[in-house]
């Protein structure tokens, strides 16, 4: 196969799935497009045009008009924001702009013909409504909503597993829910892989390709799927699902590699197309998320690849935190995205240990922990999506995540992250320390969730969160919204009646129980950049208060045991007793994840540590602390 006659493929995009699901039974359609071609003519009827101009100001319109006194304009037609949504699907304010959130979460980087993307997408959290989405975005994100996701392969040995998980609800049974230690009985092997998940999706937009091509043709009284056309500007809208690769090029629109579309005059509107002709040119490029057929087309001669190396990459844990450590970050965020459609970055199965992850040790845009317990997971780099699942009794910060978190199937684990949107659903026992711009979505089987606002921060933090367009001035950890308590999406049957209970929503943090965490001074590299010093995220008065308080009380505590007056070794049998103490302190740290937990142990066990070891804990853990600091 010569140069010129290496194919193009299309991948499809995990995120949509992965990320984009909603458990609100008013999304879901289960007549096909019938309903859907009904919401789409409600969603126009409700619509507006959306203007940017060149020196940032924004309006909207009824029409297309761009005459803002010879400045140079861009519109985008057919928007429809909260209101409209909320009107033409029947739902509350609160979950129509979440149907915009999630949307924005999940569209792709790039724009129409290669340019800029949708302006949702970095849309500040008081702009999103007089922005809006676009009507056909929308469309294919409601059609998406009636996917089924795989269902875990049933144990062989089912009632050696069914005492772990607490019944603490009347819905137990009911729901596609394992509990972390039943993921760790069971194996990985009864849980879908990610290859798995990504060919029951191509198989899912296989199925209904005719269906979607339908719902963005252009409107015509015939019907038959034979008479009906596709215009440049719909096909685009294609780009929530595929995602276009070549060889050796940079990322190109669908308009671009669709030879239909490719070769058309710039200066005049592209021939609509034929649907079956579309519909033929897409099942015929198509792909899997993860698949290199590319590879396989190009190495096929000599047995070895010729491209770099595309497949899912997973990480390996470590059991020392030394052997975890990377260099700095010096290229910048943008040279790591090559590929980043394709490549997922894996922590799993770490137990018992610590691990750390820099930039340089992440392979395109995606992080997924899974099935972790008793462990500390550092990954300090910024990247636009992450996945929890199945971790226990665990600390994971995560850097800065520019699209989206999903949290799933986590019992007492402590996640510390800064992000544009995250979703929490079936966990137990779990604290959430947030910098979030969107309404952190909670839904599912939960029981005894608290949130907190974002705790710590390391040297080039600022920089990931620009980078990733994390807004630090807006933080909504505070503003919990309940969604259902069943998922739609898990190909499980429910009784009647259960799908309209709403989750138990999480509670807040008590501002005495918040504690900074302070990350090893080992993980830190030597940066260009203007370092972090501090929480990023404004902490709000009352957790500010609280830690002056217990500020005040060390300093007390510390007063008083200089000012004790006992011999020499008095005071280094009281120096050996406290540092004894805070061996179990830290146990009982480690044990539960940093919590507050712990602090509430070792506080029984020696009452004026409760000051002492509740406020330092991290530093005296991370900076080779000495028990007599205390007594002199």
């Amino acid at each position: 196969m010569t140069e010129n006659e290496v194919p193009l493929f299309l991948h499809l995009r995990r995120e949509p799935f992965e990320y984009g699901l909603l458990p609100l039974p008013n999304l879901m359609f289960t007549d096909g497009t019938a309903t859907l071609k009904g919401v789409r003519e409600k969603l126009l009827q409700n619509s507006f045009t959306y203007t940017v101009n060149n020196n940032n100001h924004s309006s909207n319109n009824d029409d297309n008009n761009n005459d803002n006194g010879g400045e140079v304009s861009r519109s985008f037609s057919m928007r429809v924001n909260a209101t409209g949504i909320a009107e033409s699907l029947q739902l509350s304010e609160d979950h129509a702009r979440v149907v915009i959130d999630t949307l924005a979460s999940v569209l792709p980087e790039h724009g129409q013909g290669g340019g800029a993307a949708d302006p949702l997408i970095h849309a500040s959290y008081v702009d999103v409504d007089s922005i809006g989405a676009d009507v056909s975005d929308l469309i294919l994100f409601l059609f998406i909503q009636t996917y089924k996701k795989l269902v875990p392969r049933t144990h062989k040995d089912a009632a050696s597993v069914a005492d772990v998980w607490p019944s603490t609800s009347a819905f137990d049974g009911i729901f596609a829910t394992l509990s972390p230690l039943q993921l760790m009985r069971s194996g990985r092997r009864f849980m879908p892989s990610q290859a798995d998940e990504e060919a029951h999706q191509l198989s899912y937009v296989q199925k209904h390709l005719p269906n979607i091509l339908g719902l963005l043709a252009e409107p015509s009284d015939n019907e038959s799927a034979d008479m009906q056309v596709l215009s440049s500007e719909s096909f685009e809208h294609l780009g929530l699902l595929f995602h276009v690769r070549e060889r050796g090029t940079e990322d190109r629109s669908l308009s671009q590699v669709a030879p239909f579309f490719a070769n058309s005059d710039p200066d005049m509107p592209a021939v609509p197309v034929p649907v079956p002709q579309v519909l033929d040119w897409i099942l015929e490029h198509i792909c899997a998320a993860s698949d290199n057929p590319l590879e396989k087309v190009l190495g096929g001669e000599n047995g070895s690849p010729t491209v770099g190396d595309l497949d899912i990459t997973k990480n390996d844990s470590c059991g020392s935190s030394s052997g975890c450590q990377s260099g700095a970050f010096p290229n910048g965020y943008n040279q790591q995205q090559k590929d980043a459609h394709l490549k997922l970055t894996f922590v799993e199965g770490v137990n018992k240990a610590s691990v750390m992850k820099q930039p340089s040790n992440i392979e395109g845009s995606s992080v997924k922990v899974l099935n972790c317990h008793d462990s500390v997971i550092y990954i300090l780099a910024p990247f636009n999506y992450a996945t929890v699942n199945g971790c226990s009794d665990a600390t994971i910060l995560l850097g800065a995540v520019g699209k989206a978190v999903r949290i799933e199937h986590c019992e007492r684990v402590n996640v510390i992250v800064a992000t544009m949107h995250i979703c929490i659903a079936n966990c137990r026992e779990c604290i959430f320390y947030l910098g979030v711009n969107k309404q952190p979505i909670i839904s599912g089987n939960n029981h005894n969730l608290q949130v907190a606002p974002y705790n710590t921060f390391y040297p080039d933090l600022e920089m990931h969160l620009a980078q990733v367009g994390v807004d630090r001035a807006v933080n909504l950890w505070d503003k919990p919204l309940a969604l259902g308590m069943v998922d739609p999406h898990d190909s499980l049957s429910h009784p009647a009646g259960v799908s309209d209970v709403q989750a138990e929503s999480a509670t807040v943090l008590h501002p005495d129980q918040f504690l900074s965490f302070v990350i090893p001074k080992w993980f830190e590299v030597e940066s260009k950049f203007q370092q972090t010093k501090d929480n990023p995220f404004i902490l709000p008065n009352p957790y500010m208060a609280a830690q002056q308080q217990k500020y005040n009380s060390l300093e007390d505590t510390r007063g008083s045991l200089r000012n004790t007056q006992l011999d020499d070794s008095k005071k280094r049998e009281l120096a050996s007793a406290i540092h004894g103490h805070f061996k179990d302190w830290l146990y009982d740290l480690r044990r539960f994840g940093g919590s507050h937990l712990a602090y509430g142990r070792l506080s029984k066990k020696v009452p004026f540590l409760n000051q002492i070891a509740g406020l330092q804990h991290q530093r005296f853990l991370f900076s080779s602390w000495d028990p007599e600091r205390i007594l002199y």
